[in-house]
């Protein structure tokens, strides 16, 4: 999705019950969900708020990472949508997901530097790789000692 007519369409069809799946290159769910928004005029994003926090029900993005062994490997961001999620779309406090992406792992959610993270831990990544690819550089400097 890269334009207003596409994301519109989606969103209605999206709304009339049809399974829908897109790509959309950003970096975390926030920055998903930041940018369907702002593809429409000021005067419509109240409503598309409304819409998009009654009809989402999730956004996953990937990256591929160099793993040790000289491959390629993906780590993941997963934003469920809940009850938190959608109030959070409607009320425009986007920069609140990833508390509850990290509040949410026993329901599979999961963030970009968390899943960096496990795969350090996991011997898979490099320190280095981890902190090239992550999202809060400072806060993943911390995390990894």
């Amino acid at each position: 999705m890269r334009d207003y007519d596409t994301i519109s369409a989606a969103i209605t069809a999206a709304e009339t019950g049809v399974l829908l799946m897109s790509t959309l290159h950003t970096s975390s769910a926030a920055n998903t969900i930041s940018r369907i928004l702002d593809v429409f005029p000021a005067n419509q994003q109240k409503q598309v708020k409304i819409q998009l926090a009654r009809m989402l029900k999730g956004a996953v993005c990937q990256q591929l990472v160099p793993s040790v062994d000289g491959g390629l490997i993906p780590v993941f961001e997963i934003l469920k949508t809940n009850v938190a999620v959608q109030n959070m779309i409607r009320e425009d406090k986007l920069h609140q997901l990833e508390s509850v992406m990290q509040a949410g792992a026993a329901e599979g959610m999961c963030t970009m530097d968390g899943s960096l993270l496990s795969l350090y831990q996991q011997g898979r990544i490099t320190k280095e790789t981890a902190l090239i690819s992550c999202v809060n550089f400072e806060n993943m400097v911390k995390r990894l000692g």
